[in-house]
C-alpha cells in the first residue's frame, strides 16, 4: 500500500527589514551673503530694474501746440514750447516749398525744360529730408509736428501758389521767394534758439535748413539771366 503523500509545508515569509530611519533633512541654509536681491543666487547675473524711471511716460494722446516733458534732454518746458512753435512753422513752410518744387517738376516747359526737370526734383527731394528732421525734432522736444496738407497751408508763410501752369521764369521767381522767406524765418529762429540754450534746434536749423536752402538758392538763382531768346534764321 502507497505511503500517503506528504504535505508541503507552508513557507512562511521572511520578516520584513526594518525601514532605515530617514535621514534628516539639512537645515536650510542662510542665503549666500554674495546673492543680489533678486530671486537668484548669483550676484554676477542677479540685476534688478530700476522701477519707474519714466516719470511721465507717453499718453497715447496729445494736443496740438502743447510739449510733454517725458524725454530727459535737459531743457525746460519753457524752452520746449518756444522750439516747437519755431519748429512748426518752419515745418510747413518747409512742406509747402517742398510740394512747390514737385510741382514746377511735373508742369515746366520751355528750352530749359530737362535741367529744370531735373533740378526741381532734386531739390524736391532734398527738401523731404528736411521737412522728416523737422518733424523729428518736434518729438524730441515733445511737441506734436503738424502734418495734413489743410493745416500746413493755415501755418505756412509761403503765398498759395495757383493751379495754372506757369512760365518758368514765374516759377522760378515764386521759388526764390519762397526760399528768402524761409531762410529769413531760420536765421531769426537760430538766433532765439542759441539764447534759450536748444544747441539741437539751432544746429538743425543752421547746419541742415540754411545750408541746404543757401545752395538751393544758388542753383535757382543762376536760371536767372538778363538774355532774350532768339530765333536762328
Amino acid at each position: 500500500m502507497a505511503a500517503p503523500a506528504k504535505t508541503a509545508a507552508p513557507k512562511t515569509a521572511a520578516p520584513k527589514k526594518a525601514a532605515a530611519p530617514a535621514a534628516k533633512k539639512a537645515p536650510a541654509k542662510a542665503a549666500a551673503t554674495n546673492t543680489g536681491k533678486g530671486a537668484g543666487t548669483n550676484a554676477a547675473v542677479d540685476i534688478q530694474p530700476i522701477l519707474n524711471q519714466q516719470n511721465h511716460a507717453p499718453a497715447p494722446t496729445q494736443r496740438y501746440g502743447t510739449v510733454s516733458q517725458r524725454l530727459p534732454i535737459g531743457l525746460d518746458e519753457q524752452t520746449r514750447q518756444s522750439s516747437v512753435t519755431m519748429l512748426n512753422q518752419l515745418l510747413a513752410d518747409t512742406i509747402t516749398l517742398r510740394d512747390m518744387y514737385k510741382k514746377h517738376h511735373w508742369q515746366v516747359v520751355g528750352p530749359t525744360f530737362y535741367q529744370l526737370h531735373l533740378l526741381f526734383d532734386k531739390h524736391y527731394e532734398e527738401q523731404a529730408v528736411l521737412v522728416d528732421a523737422i518733424a523729428e525734432r518736434i518729438q524730441i522736444l515733445g511737441g506734436v509736428a503738424v502734418a495734413m496738407a489743410h493745416d500746413v497751408a493755415e501755418l505756412s508763410s509761403i503765398p498759395r501758389v495757383p493751379r495754372d501752369r506757369e512760365e518758368a521764369p514765374v516759377q522760378v521767381s515764386r521759388l526764390l521767394d519762397a526760399h528768402q522767406r524761409l531762410l529769413k524765418n531760420c536765421h531769426d529762429y537760430a538766433d532765439k534758439a542759441d539764447e534759450r540754450g536748444d544747441d539741437g534746434t539751432n544746429d538743425l536749423i543752421v547746419s541742415q535748413l540754411i545750408r541746404t536752402n543757401e545752395m538751393q538758392v544758388w542753383f535757382v538763382s543762376e536760371h536767372v539771366v538778363d538774355s532774350p531768346l532768339i530765333q536762328a534764321e
